[in-house]
Parts: C-alpha cells; structure tokens; sequence
C-alpha cells in the first residue's frame, strides 16, 4: 500500500493555501477556517518547506500568491474539489439516488444568457439535487478556460480554437460553429459606411484573416463593455457592429441583422473541463444536455 511521505500537503493544508489566496492575507483566511493567525501562518510555512519554494508575498497590506503560489493553489483547488466529487459520488452510489452537490459552470456573457437556460432547465428537471452555479467571466485572455485551469470552474463554455492556447491538462469539446453577421440601425440605407461599434471580447483570433481582408471595415469609433452596449449602440444609430450569434438573440426590432456571405466568419464554441472531472455524474449529465441544445446554433 502506498504511504504518505513528509512532502504531501494534506487537505487542511489545500484549504488554507486557498482561503490565504482568497481573502489576501493570513488573519482573514484564519477567520474564516476558525483557526488562529499563528496556526494558519505554520500551514503555509510547512507548505512552502513541502514543496520546496516560497508560495506567498508577506507585506504590511497581506499576502499575495507568487506564481508557484498560483500554480500551487490552482492545483489545490481542483484537488479539493475532487475530494468534494469524490464523497458526493461514493454517497450516491451506496444510497443508488441521482446525483447530488453543486456543479460549477463558467461562462461567457452571451453563453450564459442564451445557451445555459434551455441547458440548465431540463438538468434540473432530470437531477434535481444538482445545483448549478454559474459564474459569467469575460472572454479575455484565459477567459473561461482560465477558471476551470485555476479549480474555480468545473466546466466553463468557452470559444476554442483562437490563437489563446488552452490551459494545460485541461480537455475541451467543439459544440457548434456560431456565425457573425453585420448589424445595424434599421434604415439606414448604406450601413457599411457608419462607424465601427466593438467590445474587447469579440473579432478576436477566429476573425482576425477575414477581418484584414475586408477594407470596408474601419477601425473601431466606439469600444464598449460588452455586447449588450454594444447592441444598444447600434440600435440608437451611433454605429454598425460585427457580432456572433448568440450576441443577437432577442435583438429589437430597430437593428437589422444582414448575413456576411458565404465567406462569412464563424467562431467555435464549446466546453472546456478537466480530465477527472469530466468522468463525474454532473458534467456528463450538463454535457449530454449542452450536445442536445447545440444543433441550434449550429452555423449552416
């Protein structure tokens, strides 16, 4: 049988990386797991000795995480919240009830709105004693993919196949091509000469060739927060904008939607999990209802 050895970090001591992580300093982290200040700096200490680096910046204003420290409590994240799979499944199984326990969904604005609720209801419906938790994230940078990377997430929608590689020891699954179209204010008779209206999550690396290649296209007039003030925007006259499908659900009546062509840019959207946790009764189960409601936006 295997045995502990002197470098394992114990679950208690996961917990406190975390707790230390989020709340920025050791007093905080200690309130909030019960202990004292001195106990939870010992933790740390005995943590950093373990692994062999330094996990935590000290000053005056806290404790910030250095980059081994991201790493470390990324890790310990998705360590614990597999212990947490782990119990859940095990009880299930010896009792033979549906599956129980929250199930971590992040996702992107547009995603969250339009996708997740034709998802989510009949998840419900089928496991109610699953809890879906969703957290809408931006599209930048890690994005979406980040949260499940750094054990926030259990599975996140997210858009593959940019230039934004995805984090390691993660695995992703392409669900549906979703098309951009030109959008703009209703009647108005030349609508590629008006203004660019952009946000920063959108006409990213899935775009960027078909971007280049179109010279009617100028640089952004107005940058908004997301697509939804981007939307707005258009609608009041201020500009036309190059937007994904899902973008443009329920868009009033005062925008037209005209298609692009035959040519026109696509963005795939998919999910994003890890390895263990994609085994899990939750995220097979959110899975099997995410394939079910895709076909709908599939590009054609």
């Amino acid at each position: 049988m295997a045995r502990t050895t002197d470098s394992d970090l114990a679950p208690h001591e996961l917990r406190v990386l975390v707790a230390v992580t989020d709340t920025g300093g050791f007093s905080a982290a200690a309130e909030i797991l019960g202990v004292t200040q001195s106990a939870v700096s010992h933790s740390v200490r005995g943590s950093e000795r373990k692994i062999g680096t330094v996990l935590f910046e000290r000053s005056r204003a806290g404790a910030r995480p250095t980059p081994a420290g991201e790493k470390a409590v990324a890790h310990a994240r998705r360590i614990l919240r597999l212990l947490d799979v782990l119990a859940a499944e095990a009880r299930d199984a010896a009792r033979s009830g549906p599956a129980e326990g929250p199930l971590r969904i992040a996702a992107f604005r547009s995603a969250a709105l339009h996708l997740l609720p034709p998802v989510l209801q009949p998840l419900r419906a089928r496991y109610p004693g699953i809890e879906p938790r969703v957290r809408i994230v931006r599209e930048t940078g890690r994005g979406t993919a980040g949260e499940v990377a750094d054990g926030k997430a259990d599975i996140a929608i997210a858009t593959l196949g940019g230039t934004v590689p995805l984090p390691p020891g993660l695995m992703a699954s392409v669900l549906f091509e979703e098309p951009y179209a030109l959008v703009h204010a209703a009647g108005h008779a030349a609508p590629r000469t008006l203004p660019l209206v952009d946000w920063a999550e959108n006409c990213g690396s899935y775009t960027r060739a078909w971007w280049a290649a179109q010279d009617w296209i100028p640089e952004a007039s107005v940058e908004a927060e997301d697509d939804g003030a981007v939307l707005s925007l258009v609608s009041g006259g201020h500009g036309m904008a190059i937007m994904p499908a899902l973008s443009l659900v329920g868009a009033p009546d005062s925008v037209r939607i005209t298609d692009l062509g035959p040519e026109r840019p696509t963005r795939q959207v998919g999910y994003v999990t890890t390895p263990e946790l994609a085994g899990s009764v939750a995220v097979r189960a959110f899975v099997r209802e995410l394939r079910a409601a895709a076909p709908r936006w599939a590009h054609s």
